[in-house]
């Protein structure tokens, strides 16, 4: 068992922390704790946790194999519950054999990109055609008008060019990438609360997700960008560990071997090259050139990474921390993160760039903007990608068209207005439909977010808001920065169509948080058996619980024919209909 209360090490028995000031003093009433006093190397570097010595006799297990398990579970067990994730998402991915939803616009986009380099204006009624016989439909040559940049349609082209132009060929990448994001969920999960469990557990969520395996069987775009935004805050986090180790290892040992902190070393220690931090940018980069709510994220990524720079340089000892923050680490941020994925943005419209077919493509030397007053500066390319942008821009913040699944982003936490990808209602005996069922059936596929999960959520974000605000926990923070560059900007669009399955950019943070709740109800450290066990069979029966959920919705996540009572008995809500 394990927890995410922050530990104590050896050595700090008998220590008082010192008392806080008058301001957190008061905020002792709202559960306001001082951090315990550990080692200067254990803050810089905490441990990974271990289990309690006394479970191993009990399993069975010696202890020369217990520290092998140990270091074998490191990756075993993310690699396990990826596998079960792998296989959840790849079984029957062709099925529905349809277009659903939006796939009628980025799986022919993605087709045309990877064949020609640019995306073709398709004739409406071509969708029955592709699913006959997609050999004989051929990308077409006028360029087609499109609002998203190109970076998630050239993965879900791959996938075409891998197994053709079918629904389990533009469905292929996304599940990829789907399976993918639960291993890293499962190795960021571990990193940041330095438990093997809680890691797994926080991917065995987002394995059981609704909303996440219905996006990772569906060839739209806001599952690649979700992927990427998880990429950049692990590349991040490990930049964090990367930098803490540097500060800890320049700092100085006593005669005793003990790290102590130095105030010079803290602010003028620079960090040099910083390889994930450039990751993150690539990694953000590729968020953007998605879906540009991406560019929401990277701001926020940005000041995280910062802050968190200002902790380690306080932690090792700095008096002036923000001034050597602002001398060492901000123009270094900058240019590994923001200039980085600009270039990388650029570099993912290559094939609109070369082909110079593209829509709007030719606007800056043919199309009006011959007299750009800018010529002389910028090249033909980009002041034609400018004006395409603009006009995409336009159109993004002007789309208020009414939608019959649009939703407020104020409802998304309780699941208020799921998106039907699919729907059919074949009759008995017909389409996969139990020729004994005394009504027909109903096929859905819907975008809904494994209820249990979604409504416990709502509980685990409270607690880490707690737990930033008043345990001054990092982590706590992490995960609601990232769950807010996900969320929040979309309150500003309030009169924008928006759909729900927008929030499956921040689904792997909901299970962080989660995972993080589950982790205080199974008990700080030094909890006696009794509060352990109690704590466990909690934890337990929630997680269980979200398991079943999953596997009760299962059918109407993957368009299963159901007898019709059967489905009406799965729409808890009426706005799910």
């Amino acid at each position: 068992m394990t927890s995410t209360a922050p530990p104590t090490y050896e050595g700090s028995e008998g220590k008082e922390a010192p008392q806080p000031p008058g301001r957190l003093q008061r905020l002792r009433r709202f559960g306001y704790t001082p951090r315990p006093v550990i080692g200067l190397r254990e803050r810089l570097v905490p441990p990974y946790t271990r289990p309690s010595g006394g479970l191993w006799p009990v399993l069975g297990i010696r202890r020369a194999n217990a520290d092998l398990l140990m270091r074998l579970s490191a990756w075993g067990g993310p690699l396990l519950v990826a596998l079960v994730a792998g296989l959840l998402r790849f079984w029957n991915l062709g099925k529905p054999h349809a277009v659903i939803f939006d796939e009628t616009y980025y799986a022919k986009d993605a087709w045309a990109l990877i064949n020609q380099g640019y995306e073709g204006s398709w004739p409406k009624d071509v969708d029955k055609r592709i699913l006959q016989d997609a050999s004989a439909v051929a990308p077409p040559v006028d360029p087609g008008y499109v609002v998203h940049p190109p970076v998630g349609k050239w993965i879900i082209g791959l996938g075409e060019k891998m197994f053709d132009f079918t629904p389990f060929g533009w469905r292929f990448m996304v599940a990829v990438l789907g399976t993918l994001s639960v291993l890293m969920l499962c190795r960021i999960g571990r990193r940041l609360f330095r438990s093997t469990f809680l890691g797994c557990l926080a991917g065995l969520l987002l394995a059981v997700d609704g909303l996440h395996f219905v996006m990772s069987r569906t060839a739209l775009l806001d599952l690649v960008l979700m992927f990427f935004v998880l990429a950049a805050f692990g590349a991040l986090l490990l930049d964090r560990d990367w930098t803490r180790r540097r500060m800890a290892a320049a700092l100085p040992e006593d005669s005793e071997g003990v790290l102590r902190p130095d105030a010079r070393i803290a602010e003028t220690l620079g960090f040099g090259w910083r390889p994930w931090r450039l990751t993150a940018g690539v990694m953000l980069g590729l968020a953007a050139g998605t879906k540009w709510n991406g560019l929401f994220v990277m701001a926020a990524f940005c000041v995280m990474s910062v802050l968190w720079d200002v902790g380690t340089r306080r932690t090792a000892g700095a008096v002036r921390t923000y001034q050597a923050v602002l001398r060492r680490d901000l123009v270094p941020a900058f240019v590994s993160t923001v200039p980085v994925a600009l270039v990388t943005y650029l570099a993912s419209w290559t094939g609109w760039i070369v082909t110079k077919k593209g829509y709007h493509r030719q606007w800056a030397s043919t199309g009006g903007g011959q007299d750009s007053a800018w010529g002389w500066l910028f090249p033909d390319w980009w002041r034609s990608l400018w004006h395409y942008e603009s006009q995409v821009y336009t159109f993004h913040v002007g789309l208020t068209d009414g939608h019959t699944y649009e939703s407020n982003p104020w409802s998304w936490l309780v699941v208020g207005r799921p998106v039907s990808y699919f729907y059919e209602d074949p009759a008995a005996g017909t389409g996969g439909c139990p020729a004994g069922t005394a009504d027909k059936c109903a096929a859905e596929v819907l975008a809904l977010g494994t209820p249990l999960l979604w409504w416990a959520a709502c509980f685990a974000l409270l607690y880490v808001a707690w737990r930033w605000l008043f345990r001054r926990d990092w982590r706590a923070g992490a995960i609601l920065c990232a769950f807010l560059a996900g969320w929040v900007p979309w309150l500003h669009y309030q009169e924008r169509t928006i759909f729900l399955f927008y929030a499956v950019v921040f689904v792997p943070f909901l299970c962080l948080a989660v995972a993080m709740m589950i982790g205080a109800i199974l008990g700080p450290p030094g909890s006696d058996e009794r509060r352990r066990a109690v704590g466990a069979i909690g934890a337990g029966v929630l997680v269980l619980l979200i398991v079943w959920n999953f596997i009760y919705f299962y059918p109407i996540y993957t368009g299963q024919p159901i007898p019709m009572d059967e489905w009406r008995n799965r729409m808890w809500l009426d706005t799910w209909v």
